[in-house]
């Protein structure tokens, strides 16, 4: 049996009974905060070339694959199986130059020819919808940002294209706020609601991204509504 068979018994030997508690208790939700925590610390490891502990940071993030597919298998939605060939089916399916006729001899050709099919591929997913509204005016936002930077990048996308927020955000209270704010004070801030949400008990990560998300569907139910 592969090392990988093995971890992925290993994930489902915790899920199941007289598993471990915590493992038991978990949701795709709850975590969001370990797959961001391990991203980071590996991301550490490259910028500092340390090779030993990457190898272990990419196990880390490797556990947390396995623990979503292993969450889905047992609603009977996908499993890890399902999850490396349709990624592997991508790979081929997006390198035509390699598994295909396409004659492409530059690395910019190769992400133009990339770019071509992934808005092939969109394209064929909105017609059996699979494109959510929200992706209309909001496209070119990283699908998976930290909180605060897909928060920023939310507003920036609704001032760069002049988007209508009617009730979603106070605008006078965020130029208001921007007036004042200074590096330190916005840090203070932060770290200050953080601190508070802490100390409730709350997700300031999910409750950011979730706030954001509730106003980008809303301008885009904004937008329209203004349309004839």
């Amino acid at each position: 049996m592969s090392a990988i068979d093995d971890l992925r018994q290993t994930i489902a030997r915790l899920r199941g009974p007289g598993g471990c508690p915590w493992d038991q208790e978990q949701t795709h939700a709850s975590l969001v905060r370990c797959l961001i925590d391990e991203t980071s610390e590996l991301i550490d490891t490259i910028d500092r070339l340390d090779l030993p502990h990457m190898r272990e940071e990419l196990g880390d993030v490797l556990i947390q694959v396995v623990f979503h597919a292993q969450l889905a298998a047992e609603a009977g939605q996908f499993n890890f199986d399902d999850v490396a060939r349709e990624v592997n089916e991508k790979l081929i399916r997006r390198h035509p130059h390699v598994f295909g006729t396409d004659k492409l001899q530059t690395s910019a050709q190769v992400l133009v020819k990339w770019e071509e099919i992934k808005a092939q591929e969109k394209k064929s997913g909105a017609a059996d919808g699979a494109v959510t509204g929200a992706e209309k005016n909001f496209k070119d936002l990283p699908p998976r940002l930290p909180a605060l930077m897909f928060a920023e990048a939310v507003w920036k996308q609704i001032e760069k294209k002049n988007l209508p927020v009617g009730d979603a955000v106070d605008a006078a209270r965020v130029n208001a706020l921007g007036a004042e704010l200074t590096d330190a004070e916005l840090g203070k801030r932060l770290f200050e609601l953080a601190a508070a949400a802490r100390a409730k008990g709350l997700d300031p990560e999910g409750a950011l991204r979730q706030h954001a998300t509730r106003v980008m569907r809303a301008v885009e139910a904004q937008v329209a509504g203004q349309k004839p």
